[in-house]
C-alpha cells in the first residue's frame, strides 16, 4: 500500500521517524509542515494520511478532516497523563507515569483516540533533559514498530481525560521560581530542580537581594 503524505513539526522524534519515512517505498512525503500558514499545503496537497511530532500550533478541525487516514500524532506522554506542554517535567514533580503515545488528531490538545502507547520508567538519576531524550528515543521506536498498524485501520482506545492531566505552556514559567521561604519537603525540592534541570536552558532560580542566581542539578549514582 502507497501512501502519500505530509508531515508536521520536526523535534528529535520526528526527524528520526521523518528521515526513516522518507527512506521506505510504501509512503511519499509531499511536504514538511514547520509553520501554521504552511498549513495550507495539506488542502493544496490533499495527503491520504499526515503525521505530526512536534508541530506547535493548533490544527483548525477543516485540516484535520482532510487527509482520508487522518493525522496522526505523536506525543511524548502516556496518555491521558500530561497532555499538553512540557510532558517530560510533570512525571518527576508529580509522579504521574512518563511515557509515549500516537494518537489521531482532533480539535483538543492530545485528546483523540490513541492508536498506541507505552510506558517509559523513571530513574531516580533522571532530570528533565534525560527523560526527555528518553521520551523521545521510546517514541520514534514507537512509530517504527506501529507502522504496519497505522497503515491499516487500527484499533483505537478513547482517552479518559477525566483520569488524566494536561498543563500549559505558561506553567513552566511558574515553576522556574524557587521560593526561599516557601515549607517544603528536601524530597519535593530535588524532584523540582531535577525537572528542571536541562542545561544549557537556564531554568529554576531564586532570588535574593534584588539578584536572580540559577541552578541546575547533577545527579550521579553509585558505581
Amino acid at each position: 500500500m502507497f501512501m502519500d503524505a505530509v508531515f508536521l513539526g520536526m523535534n528529535p522524534a520526528g526527524r528520526e521517524v521523518y528521515n526513516w519515512l522518507n527512506q521506505r517505498k510504501d509512503i511519499k512525503i509531499k511536504a514538511l509542515i514547520t509553520e501554521k500558514h504552511q498549513l495550507q499545503l495539506i488542502k493544496q496537497l490533499q495527503p491520504e494520511i499526515a503525521i505530526s511530532s512536534g508541530f506547535k500550533h493548533k490544527i483548525p478541525q477543516k485540516i484535520i478532516n482532510i487527509p482520508e487516514k487522518g493525522i496522526i500524532n505523536l506525543h511524548p506522554s502516556f496518555l491521558p497523563y500530561n497532555r499538553g506542554a512540557h510532558p517530560y517535567i510533570h512525571p518527576i514533580i508529580d509522579k504521574t507515569p512518563a511515557g509515549v503515545s500516537i494518537h489521531y488528531m482532533n480539535q483538543k490538545i492530545d485528546e483523540g483516540p490513541v492508536i498506541a502507547k507505552r510506558e517509559v520508567s523513571v530513574q531516580k538519576e533522571d532530570t528533565g533533559k534525560t527523560l526527555h531524550r528518553k521520551l523521545m528515543d521510546a517514541q520514534a521506536r514507537l512509530f517504527k514498530q506501529e507502522w504496519e498498524n497505522i497503515k491499516q485501520k487500527p484499533e483505537t482506545q478513547e482517552q479518559k481525560t477525566s483520569k488524566g492531566t494536561k498543563h500549559r505552556k505558561e506553567e513552566l514559567e511558574e515553576l522556574r521560581q524557587i521560593d526561599l521561604d516557601r515549607e517544603t519537603t528536601t524530597g519535593e525540592l530535588i524532584d523540582k530542580l531535577k525537572a528542571l534541570t536541562y542545561p544549557p536552558h537556564k531554568n529554576a532560580y531564586f532570588k535574593s537581594n534584588g539578584e536572580k542566581y540559577f541552578l541546575n542539578l547533577e545527579i550521579t549514582r553509585e558505581d
